[in-house]
């Protein structure tokens, strides 16, 4: 019985010490500029990265993506790559949705469906310029 119990309290603490590492990897925050759009109107978002993964526990794969075949397959410790990667800075290609479109059909579609967060106007999320 006491080897059940040193066991499973050994592995809770490799859990709880797995999700400070992967916590501590995560960026706190992340600014999208709007470098090259045209015409760049609007001034940048600072994404609070880690309070949406971390603290409201959001699944990577709600956000991040690879799709194969019509399904996201990413798997967790799958290396993230940056949007523009698959989606264009100025046009719609294929089922990858234009940069700017991509971004606000995630965030503002998630909050619209939440009810929480900003999605009224555009400085909710861009600071000035």
């Amino acid at each position: 019985m006491k080897k059940g119990i040193i066991l499973l309290s050994l592995l809770g603490l490799l859990l709880v010490y797995m999700g400070i590492v992967i916590a501590e990897d995560l960026p706190k925050e992340i600014v999208i500029n709007n470098q090259g759009y045209s015409p760049d109107t609007k001034g940048p978002v600072t994404f609070q990265h880690s309070k949406h993964a971390v603290d409201l526990k959001i699944a990577c794969t709600e956000c991040h993506h690879v799709y194969k075949d019509g399904k996201n397959t990413l798997q967790k410790g799958q290396p993230i790559q940056k949007c523009a990667v698959c989606h264009d800075l100025k046009e719609t290609k294929g089922n990858a949705k234009k940069l700017q479109l991509a971004y606000h059909a995630n965030c503002k579609d998630c909050h619209k469906t939440l009810k929480k967060g900003p999605v009224e106007k555009c400085t909710d999320c861009h600071a000035k310029k």
